[in-house]
C-alpha cells in the first residue's frame, strides 16, 4: 500500500494558491483514478483507492502547512508502511521553474516548512517526494505573500499540465521504480 500525501494548507482562503498545489495534486490523482476524497482522519481528508491495482490512501493533511508532520505520523502510524518505500510527499518548490518537477527519495527541508515538520515527526529525511515548481518569487516581494498568491493566466494551463505530469510520476513510481520516474520527470517541461 501507498500514502500519497499532497501539502498544503486548508480553508478556502488558501484554494489554488502556490503552497497549495500539492492539495491540487491530490485532487488531480483522485479524479484521475476515481478515487473519493470522503473521509476525515489522521488530521487529513482522505480517499483510498487504487492505482493500478496498487491500494492507495490519498491524503490532504488539515494541520496547516506548517504542522503537516502531524498528519503523516499519524497515517504511517495507523497503516504501517515503509516511510522509504510506501510514503509520497507532494509539494511546491520555488526554486524550480513553474511546472517543472523533480522526484527525490530523500534530502533536507530546503526551507519548506511543511517538509521540515514531516522530517522532524519521522525522524527521516528518506522519504520520496515530489517537488512540484511554482518559480521563484519576484524580486522585492515577500515569499508568505508570493506562495500564498495564486498563478497568473499564463501559469494556469502550465501548472494544469504539470498536475497531470504529477498524477503520472505517482503511477510511475507506484508501477515502476523511482529510478524510471526520475528518468522520465526529473527534466524541464
Amino acid at each position: 500500500m501507498f500514502i500519497i500525501v499532497g501539502l498544503g494548507n486548508p480553508t478556502r482562503e488558501y484554494t489554488a494558491t502556490r503552497h497549495n498545489i500539492g492539495f491540487d495534486a491530490i485532487t488531480k490523482i483522485a479524479d484521475d483514478y476515481d478515487i473519493s476524497l470522503d473521509m476525515k482522519k489522521h488530521k487529513a481528508i482522505c480517499g483510498t483507492g487504487y492505482i493500478e491495482g496498487q491500494k492507495v490512501i490519498l491524503a490532504q493533511p488539515q494541520t496547516y502547512m506548517n504542522l503537516s508532520g502531524e498528519s503523516v505520523r499519524e497515517l504511517v502510524d495507523f497503516y504501517k508502511i515503509d516511510v522509504a518505500e510506501e510514503l509520497i510527499v507532494i509539494y511546491d518548490d520555488i526554486s524550480l521553474d513553474v511546472g517543472q518537477l523533480r522526484i527525490r527519495t530523500k534530502g533536507s527541508a530546503g526551507g519548506h516548512n511543511g517538509i521540515k515538520s514531516i522530517i522532524a515527526h519521522l525522524g527521516t529525511q528518506e522519504f520520496p517526494r515530489i517537488k512540484v515548481g511554482v518559480g521563484d518569487k519576484p524580486k522585492d516581494w515577500d515569499l508568505a505573500d508570493y506562495v500564498l498568491g495564486r498563478f497568473n493566466n499564463e501559469e494556469q494551463p502550465i501548472m494544469r499540465e504539470a498536475l497531470a505530469h504529477v498524477s503520472d510520476a505517482c503511477k510511475s513510481l507506484i508501477t515502476e521504480d523511482v529510478t524510471s520516474a526520475m528518468n522520465k520527470y526529473n527534466k524541464k517541461i
